[in-house]
Parts: structure tokens; C-alpha cells; sequence
């Protein structure tokens, strides 16, 4: 009877255990732990440095799978309420270290926008994320074969019918090297010196405005008795005359789509290849007829079933651009246009990559194609920005500069180490086909345009909670500042405020997302700042559409477009709306409807999905509900109305929420819009910083605080060599993160 209870007291003993077992199984089933390993890889990665492509997408997808998981748990009702409790939990945890990923590598947060692209990769990785995890998909076509890509995803790639057909029709197309350049020159007196770094600080000096020569045009007609302006006329003569290369950088509204079709057909530089925003693929066609009716175009949708192989223009967004970059290299291109081109700043970037490669092949192919680049703001945080973008134009490669720019420089007679080699260098750069006009200098009949600072009182609950939630980041910026300076080793002691403890201290908060459970972060405090202003700037914009006609209404986040939405329409005002999941004949309808009844008084449009390429002057007054990070996505927002065409002043108004950190980074938008200014207008104007202006917000908001409280280090002195002095600054970490 003894040893049967001792077996028995020892089945209850082990009983946990298996229990214990069985929950670990459990916990390893499923698509949470796939998501974790998932996530982790991702983390790492970025811990080494930018995220690559396949990281990218590992990280959007990650994000998207935690999204419907979360929805799925909660709307469980078979599960207890402590499973979908330790549920929630596990995914909380691979949310917290997307946060920190993305405050790593702050680029990643456009992937987390309700509006932004999936692409097929992102695609295929979630099928193959779900089916790790045993989930049952419904079967999906795949092309054939799949190339696969570096970044180890595969890569679906298609060739149209049509194309086919196109090709079977001309089996001998043969490369053109007529034209083909000379092997680069063996470098003289710069073969030792690095001369990409001098080139892009060339710019940075400022110095005259950045155009090159262009030649007078002989006539400004044009097809369907249009007129080109003088400006426009300038460049389509230029492209006669044998130029091949433009970084076309006119201010927007200048008519940029117009000046490239022209150039082409001045360079008979068919087939066009033209690559753009998804949002203005429509419009391109209807420039295309428009300005070069006598050249067939052709628009690629998705895998291109539709699209016609014979045509002389071939019109493909980024977004589509992987699954097409192969039969698009061998097509016989003798032109290609990017437009937008700071969209290809990022050369680590899928779309950057797949541009510069259509770029090369077709320069191999052609020998002097016409490439072109356009776009209005090509500089968004730094002079490195130019990068990419001369290198589509076959300017520069990863190190050196090519051959007619290395000749040129070579002629200069100077080195990085003479005070005359930067204006020297700049201008032989212009001249290669750097074009920026300015309205002010060449549409003087383009009405002025303002931008006027709407200030709103957030008094309600909302608007309390808000100001709270600022005050309590700014408690806890100066609590690791304190934290800081009572743990300093190095000695060394400022009077006042230590400005560069500021500054690291501001940089830890940015990047640290674990107190982001029980506080703010400047990236959602910006955005329930716009949820709480969403009310009131559609109240406004619906007081403007009353009283002087029709308005443009620009919102960063889904939510906040519903609610100027919802407001329109108990107002009774009709509206369109521009958003980001839109198919093309959807937008070109919203469009249309705006521009054309009169009863449609308001659009409302997302900045990401509508803040390039689009033609809305028939509005002349803009509502910018919330703020952009940058002033280019600002600038750009407004241009859609600030253009040719338009025969109003323009105001742009922008609504900003009072006695909150919505100020302070009006303030900084604006500071930034020296950048360009300095780089491309020849303008004395300073360059302000290229650090990002969330890390500007929160120095501003912690060197406030510290303002306030009068918070003073004693003084002392220094006493540590500057090797020592600048390691230790460098590996100094608060107490609270030792």
C-alpha cells in the first residue's frame, strides 16, 4: 500500500512536468514563434548597419502578420481569457522590438503606414511565414521560374505577351556603340585623391545658381498648338543640340513632364522608358498625348497582361519595377526618365538598385541614351543625397568619377587641397546637366505663394492628456540627464547646460522604445497630436470651402483622413479622396471630380499617395492638418497647387497645435529648408544640420526643460587629453542603462 501511494504521490509529482512540456510545445507552435525568430534576425541586422532590402521586407511583413494575429486573438471567443491574454502578451514582445528596430533605423517606419506598398516579395515571404507556421493557403499561381534575389527572396519576374510578340517581331536588335564613350582616362595629378566626398562638399559651399548653359530656343510651339515657356523651351533645345544627360531639378510646377517628353523626342530617344510614383502613372500617359502624340504609350499594371509591347513609351511605377527589370534591360531603350528621382536616393534600396541597373544596361546598349532625372526637391537631409541620382545619369560610380567628369576635373588643373577646386568642381558637375530654374526667376506670372501658421487650442481632454504625456517626456529627458552627469567618470564638468550631453541624451530617449509602455515617444505624441488637430483643421477647411471655393486637404494618417471625412460629409460638402490603397482608375476618377464638377468643393488627400506629381490648381488655398518630417514632403504637398497653370495667390495653411511640440518642429521643418536652397539656388542661406528633426524636437524640448528648472553642472577643469576626453564621451551610457 506504501509503494502504491508513494507511485501515485510520485504521478501527481510529475504531472507539472508533462504539463509544463506540453504548454512549451504549445509555445513553440504556431506563427508567433516564426515571427520572433523573424524579428530577431531583423534586430540583429540592424544592429550592424542599415537595413538591406530582404531586411526591409522581413521587418513589413512581421509588422503585418503581428497586426492580423492581435485581431485574430481578440476576436477569438473559442479561447480562454488567460490564453489570449499570454497571447497578446508574446506579440507585445515582437512589437517592442520592432519599435526599437524602427527607432534604430528610423527609415523602416514608412513601412508601418496604412498606405504603404507591398510589394510581391513581401508577399511571398508572409505565404512562407504562414506556412511555417501550418497555416492552409489557398493555392497561388507562380510564374514558372522564379529568379531569386540577393537579398535571398524570390524574386517573381514576367515578360508580357506582347513583349514577346515585340520581340519575335525585330529578333535583331543589336546594340548601338556608334556613340559608345571612350574607357575612362587614365587619371594625372587627382589619381591618388577621393574625390567623391570634395564633389558633394562642392555643393555644400553654395556659389552661383546651379544651371548649366543652355542654348536659346529657336521657336517655343508645340504640338496641338501648345506653348512651351521660354525655360521649358530651353531644355528640349539643349537635347538638340546633342546634351544627353539632365538632373533636371526645377522647382515643381515648372513643368518638368513636358521639358523630358519634348527633350525625347528633340533626341529621338524612343523607346522611352519612364519610371514613376504609382500616383502619377496616369498622368504621365496624359502628358504622353498630350505633348508627343505621335509616340504610342503604353502603361504597365501589375504583371502588364494589358500593356502594348509596340509602343514607344513605356510608363512603369517603382512599386512593380522588380517583376519587369529583366525584359525592361533588353527592350532596345534609347532614353529612360526617372521621375521623382529622390526617390532613388537610398542606393540600398530595391528600386534604387533595379534604376541604376536599367540605367547601365541601357547606357552599355545605346552608347549616349538620353537619361533624365527629375525631380523638384533633391535634396531631403544631405548633400550625399545627389549620389544615386548621378549615378543613374552615368556621372559617377561607387568611387570614382567617370570618364567625362574625370576629365573635366582633370582639366581644372586643381586638387581637393586648393581653395579654387571647389567652385571649379562644382561647376564642371553642372555642366554635365544639372538644371534648376526657380519660379520666382522664370514663371514670374505664377501668383506668389504663403504659408500661413494656423495655431489651434487643444483645451479638451485630449489636449490635456497630450500636454501630460510632453510634460512627462520632458521629465524623463532630464531624469537621464541627471542620471548622466551623476555617473560621469571622465571628469570633465560645463557650466550651464552640457549642449553635447543634450544632444546624446536626446539620442538615447529617440532610440530607446522600451518606456514607450508607460509614456511617449516623439513619433506617437506627433501622431495623436494630428488625431486630436483632425476635427478642427476640417472644420476649417470647411469654412475655406464656403467662403473661397475649392481647398486641398493633406493628412499623413488614415485615421485623421476619416475624420475630416466624416466632418465633410455632415456638413454636407462633397468631397474626393486620394489615398493609398486606391487602384489607378479610382484616383484618376477622385481627380477628375475635382478638377472638373464644381460641386465637389474639397479632396482630401493622403501626403504619401498624393504629395507628388499631381495637378490640383484649380484649388489655390492647401490645408496641411498635420506636419511632415521634412520640408521637401511639405514644399511638395503645396507645389500640386503651386503651378503652371494656376492664376490665384496660393496659400498653404498649416495647423499647428499651441503650447505643444507641434511648434517645435514647425520650427525645425522650416529650418531645413536651407538645404537645397544653399546647394542648388546659389543662396548664402546656412545649411542647417543633416541630423533628423526627431532628434532635433527632443534636444529642444530637454534644453526647454533644463531652461526652466535651471539645472547647472559645477564647473571644473579639464583635465583629460582629447583622445581620452572623446572615447569616453563616446562609450558613456546614463546609470539607468549601465
Amino acid at each position: 500500500m506504501a509503494r502504491r501511494g508513494s507511485r501515485q504521490s510520485g504521478a501527481r509529482r510529475t504531472a507539472p512536468r508533462a504539463n509544463q512540456r506540453r504548454a512549451r510545445e504549445v509555445d513553440g507552435e504556431g506563427i508567433i514563434p516564426v515571427l520572433a525568430r523573424a524579428v530577431r534576425e531583423v534586430e540583429t541586422a540592424a544592429q550592424r548597419g542599415p537595413v538591406t532590402s530582404s531586411g526591409r521586407t522581413k521587418f513589413q511583413v512581421v509588422a503585418l502578420l503581428v497586426r492580423e494575429e492581435r485581431a485574430r486573438v481578440k476576436a477569438d471567443e473559442t479561447s480562454t481569457e488567460a490564453h489570449r491574454t499570454a497571447e497578446m502578451k508574446r506579440l507585445d514582445g515582437v512589437a517592442t522590438i520592432l519599435a526599437k528596430t524602427a527607432a534604430r533605423d528610423t527609415s523602416l517606419l514608412e513601412l508601418l503606414a496604412e498606405d504603404a506598398v507591398i510589394s510581391d516579395g513581401a508577399r511571398a515571404l508572409k505565404r512562407e511565414f504562414l506556412t511555417r507556421a501550418g497555416s492552409e493557403l489557398p493555392p497561388e499561381a507562380v510564374a514558372p521560374s522564379e529568379p531569386v534575389a540577393s537579398s535571398g527572396v524570390p524574386t517573381r519576374r514576367v515578360v508580357p505577351q506582347s513583349v514577346v510578340s515585340r520581340q519575335l517581331a525585330n529578333p535583331f536588335l543589336t546594340p548601338d556603340f556608334s556613340a559608345a564613350e571612350q574607357a575612362r582616362p587614365k587619371p594625372r595629378q587627382l589619381a591618388t585623391w577621393e574625390l567623391l566626398g570634395p564633389l558633394f562638399r562642392a555643393f555644400e559651399y553654395g556659389g552661383a545658381s546651379s544651371c548649366m548653359h543652355l542654348p536659346e530656343p529657336a521657336s517655343l510651339r508645340a504640338p496641338h498648338g501648345l506653348e512651351l515657356m521660354r525655360h521649358q523651351a530651353q531644355v528640349v533645345a539643349a537635347a538638340k543640340a546633342g546634351h544627353r544627360t539632365f538632373l533636371l531639378a526645377d522647382e515643381p510646377g515648372l513643368g518638368k513632364t513636358a521639358q523630358a517628353l519634348l527633350a525625347a523626342q528633340a533626341a529621338n530617344a524612343f523607346p522611352l522608358l519612364v519610371v514613376v510614383p504609382n500616383v502619377v502613372k496616369t498622368n504621365w500617359a496624359r502628358e504622353a498625348e498630350l505633348w508627343t502624340p505621335n509616340r504610342p504609350s503604353t502603361v504597365i499594371h501589375g504583371d502588364g497582361h494589358t500593356i502594348d509591347g509596340f509602343a514607344d513609351i513605356v510608363i512603369v511605377n517603382y512599386e512593380v519595377l522588380d517583376r519587369h527589370v529583366g525584359w525592361l534591360g533588353d527592350f532596345g531603350f534609347r532614353g529612360m526618365v526617372v521621375d521623382e528621382a529622390h526617390f532613388i536616393k537610398n542606393r540600398t534600396s530595391q528600386r534604387s538598385q533595379h534604376a541604376l541597373q536599367l540605367s547601365e544596361r541601357i547606357r552599355a546598349r545605346a552608347g549616349r541614351p538620353l537619361l533624365m532625372a527629375l525631380t523638384g526637391t533633391p535634396l531631403i537631409n544631405d548633400i550625399e543625397d545627389f549620389r544615386a541620382i548621378w549615378q543613374f545619369l552615368g556621372w559617377i560610380d561607387d568611387k570614382l568619377p567617370l570618364a567625362k567628369l574625370m576629365e573635366s576635373l582633370e582639366d581644372t588643373g586643381l586638387t581637393p587641397a586648393d581653395p579654387g577646386f571647389y567652385p571649379a568642381a562644382r561647376n564642371s558637375v553642372i555642366e554635365l546637366g544639372i538644371v534648376r530654374r526657380r519660379k520666382v526667376d522664370v514663371a514670374a506670372d505664377i501668383p506668389a505663394r504663403r504659408i500661413a501658421d494656423l495655431p489651434v487650442e487643444l483645451d479638451d481632454a485630449v489636449g490635456r492628456s497630450i500636454r501630460e504625456a510632453e510634460q512627462e517626456l520632458a521629465r524623463r529627458l532630464v531624469h537621464r540627464y541627471q542620471s548622466a552627469l551623476e555617473t560621469r567618470t571622465s571628469g570633465i564638468v560645463v557650466e550651464g547646460i552640457d549642449h553635447e550631453l543634450v544632444r546624446r541624451v536626446a539620442g538615447w530617449e529617440r532610440d530607446d522604445t522600451t518606456t514607450t509602455k508607460n509614456g511617449e515617444n516623439v513619433f506617437s505624441m506627433m501622431r495623436r497630436i494630428g488625431q486630436a488637430k483632425a476635427g478642427l483643421a476640417a472644420d476649417y477647411a470647411a469654412q475655406l470651402a464656403h467662403s473661397v471655393g475649392k481647398v486641398v486637404f493633406f493628412a499623413k494618417h488614415v485615421d485623421v483622413m476619416d475624420v475630416a471625412e466624416e466632418t465633410f460629409a455632415k456638413r454636407g460638402i462633397r468631397y474626393s479622396s486620394i489615398r493609398g490603397d486606391q487602384t489607378p482608375k479610382a484616383r484618376e476618377k477622385a481627380i477628375d471630380a475635382f478638377q472638373n464638377d464644381p460641386e465637389v468643393a474639397i479632396v482630401v488627400c493622403s501626403l504619401s499617395a498624393a504629395g507628388v506629381g499631381l495637378n490640383l490648381q484649380v484649388a489655390s488655398n492647401v490645408v496641411l492638418a498635420e506636419l511632415s518630417w521634412t520640408d521637401a514632403e511639405q514644399t511638395q504637398a503645396i507645389d500640386r497647387i503651386h503651378r503652371i497653370g494656376q492664376d490665384q495667390p496660393v496659400t498653404a495653411w498649416r495647423i499647428i497645435a499651441s503650447q505643444t511640440i507641434d511648434t517645435k518642429i514647425a520650427e525645425l521643418i522650416d529650418s531645413k529648408a536651407g538645404l537645397a536652397a544653399r546647394a542648388l539656388d546659389g543662396s548664402d542661406e546656412e545649411i542647417s544640420s543633416s541630423a533628423d528633426v526627431q532628434l532635433e524636437a527632443l534636444v529642444a524640448l530637454l534644453t526647454e526643460a533644463l531652461t526652466e528648472t535651471q539645472i547647472e553642472s559645477p564647473a571644473e577643469t579639464l583635465t583629460e587629453s582629447p583622445a581620452e576626453t572623446l572615447t569616453e564621451s563616446l562609450t558613456e551610457t546614463p546609470a539607468e542603462e549601465s
